[in-house]
Order: structure tokens, then C-alpha cells, then sequence
């Protein structure tokens, strides 16, 4: 798969970024309660512009391993967030997926439908054999949703990230594809 058509889930579409996205975007990457436990932000509107820029770009790399995408809400038909699958390792079939949502979406499950989709994407589409996300250890929003969708809490990178002026801890979840399969 070298684009991504639109793909559906019960309450939202993930679809490519288009140059149209960037006001929606700039609303809630500019919000520091967002970005808060993000490496990025808050972002100026030239940053937001080089993001959707490079969202766009990857739609266009040959032999495809990053999957950006927009996640629109299809009731409202609303930009309210983004999501990625990332192919890290083809050799051994490992990716990583992430996603942020605009803080007027928040607790509604929508963090849930997102990663689930990507996993069904990442193992069924891509044959992925391992699937893997990190977050801040302050995130208990994102910790939640990646133990909802099945992953296991693999530990804590200790200071693997700069991030705004110091360095940061992640905890690495992972699944594999046996124990997706299982679920």
C-alpha cells in the first residue's frame, strides 16, 4: 500500500493530509495543554505549515514506510487530530504508531479508535510482526488507551528524548502479532 485511501472507523475517517488541513491542525498543535507531553510545540503556524508539508511529502515516498494521517470526525466532518504508523524495520516487520487529538475531543474514546485501527492496519495490511508506541510517563491518558488496545507496558527508556530543554523518560508499550491475533 503506497497511499492510504480513507479508512473509516465507527465514529472517525483517517485519511492524507492535504494543504487544507492546516488551520485545523494549527488549532490544536498551537495548545500547550496538547502538546504538553509532545517533543513538538506549541506550534507557530509556520510549523504547523512545514508539519502538513511533510505529512504531504510522505504520500510520495516510494516504497512507503510513514503513514500520517489526518483523523476527521465523521459527524461533524471536523479535523480534530492526527495519527501515524511508521514502519521502522522492514527486515523485521516492526512499526510504531502514534496520535494526538485536540484537548475539545478528549475523553471520548476517540484515542481507543485510532490506535485500534492502526493495529488492524499495521498487522493485517502490513503483516507487521510487532507494533510498538511510546509516551511520556506523565501521559495517563495515552498509557490507558495503549493498554486498552492490548499492548504491554515493555519499561521505561530512560532519558531518550530531549525535549524541551531536558531530557525525557518514555514507556515503551508493544504488541505482537500473535497476541493481537489472540485478542
Amino acid at each position: 500500500m503506497s497511499n492510504f485511501e480513507k479508512v473509516e472507523t465507527n465514529r472517525l475517517i483517517l485519511r492524507e493530509f492535504i494543504e487544507a488541513d492546516i488551520q485545523g491542525v494549527y488549532q490544536y498543535a498551537s495548545d500547550p495543554d496538547v502538546s504538553k507531553y509532545e517533543p513538538w510545540g506549541p506550534n507557530s503556524l509556520k510549523q504547523t505549515e512545514e508539519f502538513v508539508r511533510i505529512c504531504i511529502e510522505y504520500q510520495h515516498q516510494k516504497d512507503r514506510v510513514d503513514f500520517e494521517l489526518a483523523v476527521t470526525e465523521k459527524s461533524s466532518n471536523k479535523l480534530i487530530g492526527a495519527c501515524g504508523l511508521h514502519i521502522s524495520d522492514k527486515g523485521n516487520r516492526e512499526g510504531w504508531i502514534g496520535y494526538v487529538i485536540n484537548k475539545l475531543y478528549w475523553r471520548k474514546g476517540y484515542g481507543t479508535e485510532i490506535a485500534e485501527k492502526l493495529l488492524d492496519i499495521g498487522f493485517n495490511e502490513f503483516k507487521l510482526h510487532r507494533i510498538y508506541a511510546t509516551c511520556h510517563p506523565n501521559n495517563l491518558g495515552s498509557e490507558k488507551v495503549l493498554q486498552k488496545i492490548g499492548m504491554k507496558k515493555k519499561g521505561c527508556l530512560r532519558k531518550n528524548m530531549w525535549c524541551k530543554d531536558s531530557w525525557r523518560d518514555s514507556l515503551l508499550y508493544a504488541i505482537l502479532e500473535d497476541e493481537y491475533n489472540q485478542g
